[in-house]
């Protein structure tokens, strides 16, 4: 597929994940024990052969900077195309400079340049393990100048409240894009990634800019859904939506499901991330595990069950941690409680102390934060 531009997007992130967030942007979330958020949208592009990938970082960068880099974990340490990073161009010229339109146009350029006619915008916040190649050939053999990817939802509860919901025809062309009310059991979700030509991309970008009717690709494109051939994709695998606290919790805790964790994590490819060299994990006579994922260079004296803990952690004799994520480097002393609830890295639980969330609501500490008996 070097044809195509592997494209993420990261403007039009919604920031609801409280602390976890104050010096990390969204698609920078740890997930599974070793892993950030954007780790699998790269780690999919470059499965199915695309080696060129462009990231609009947006604001808070440092973290993106320091995982990223140069790409090397996931091949793109290249002398031609490879892994791009675009920090946000605040430019007065444009109507709304943080809207992705205008990202888009500060780096003309770069779309200039390379010889790819088709480009693949991805959402890192959605993570799924879509087969890119057949979902291109599909768009490629359609003739479509855009075709958008979308996986059906059964939705009896009202659980995917406010995600996109897309209205297509009897031949799978696009109706439109709206809000899921729960108002059907099943609904087409869209998943925030499409295939479109490289002409028809910078035709729309220029024009919303010019007439200043849009200041994202998604409505500029809806705006003129009767000027293109726009159709859909259907893709029929699992697909984690992570829009805020409760979501990105659940995700976590999700990947103890064997079905869920073997696909994401393996089918169509591996997921690649950034390597830290680090000890193998100890559990000593007194540790007790149980359904959980244990990153490695951990110290387990204590009692684990249904629970994420990351690479470094240690947890002391007698301590207790049920349904909790347990980010890098953190410290869990002897005897302390943890149920329900997210640690972020560096954090310390002291000696004796407990805290407790909900499902919903899980309790979190913040980066380098402490949480004392008293």
């Amino acid at each position: 597929m070097e044809k195509c531009i592997g494209l993420i997007s990261t403007n039009n992130i919604d920031n609801r994940f409280g602390p976890l967030c104050k010096h990390r942007p969204p698609y920078m979330l740890p997930i599974g024990g070793r892993y950030r958020l954007i780790d699998f949208a790269i780690s999919n592009l470059v499965n199915h052969g695309i080696s060129t990938v462009a990231v609009y970082t947006g604001e808070k960068i440092r973290s993106t900077m320091d995982h990223l880099g140069n790409g090397k974990p996931w091949d793109l340490n290249r002398r031609f195309n490879g892994l791009f990073l675009f920090p946000p161009v605040l430019d007065e010229r444009y109507k709304n400079p943080y809207s992705d339109i205008a990202q888009y146009h500060s780096t003309e350029a770069f779309f200039n340049q390379g010889k790819e006619k088709y480009i693949l915008i991805m959402h890192p916040n959605i993570l799924s393990k879509v087969n890119i190649s057949e979902a291109f050939k599909f768009f490629k053999e359609s003739g479509a100048d855009a075709t958008l990817v979308y996986n059906r939802r059964f939705d009896p509860f009202g659980e995917y409240i406010n995600l996109d919901k897309m209205h297509i025809d009897k031949e799978g062309n696009l109706i439109d894009i709206g809000l899921n009310l729960g108002t059907e059991k099943t609904f087409n979700h869209y998943m925030d990634m499409l295939f479109v030509k490289k002409e028809v991309f910078m035709e729309i970008i220029k024009e919303s800019i010019e007439i200043g009717d849009a200041n994202y690709f998604k409505e500029a494109l809806l705006a003129r859904k009767h000027l293109y051939k726009i159709n859909g994709y259907e893709s029929k695998g699992h697909v984690e939506v992570i829009r805020d606290l409760r979501t990105y919790y659940e995700a976590n805790l999700n990947l103890l499901k064997r079905d869920i964790s073997s696909e994401l994590f393996f089918e169509g490819g591996t997921i690649y991330t950034k390597s830290k060299d680090e000890p193998s994990t100890l559990y000593s006579e007194s540790s007790s595990v149980q359904n959980s994922l244990i990153a490695n260079g951990c110290i387990i004296e204590g009692q684990v069950e249904g629970s994420i803990i990351f690479r470094g952690v240690k947890i002391g004799k007698n301590a207790i941690i049920k349904n909790s994520i347990v980010m890098q480097k953190s410290v869990v002393e002897d005897g302390a409680i943890i149920v329900n609830s997210i640690l972020d890295k560096y954090s310390r639980i002291h000696k004796g102390a407990s805290i407790a969330g909900s499902s919903l609501v899980p309790y979190v500490v913040e980066k380098y934060g402490h949480v004392t008996k008293d």
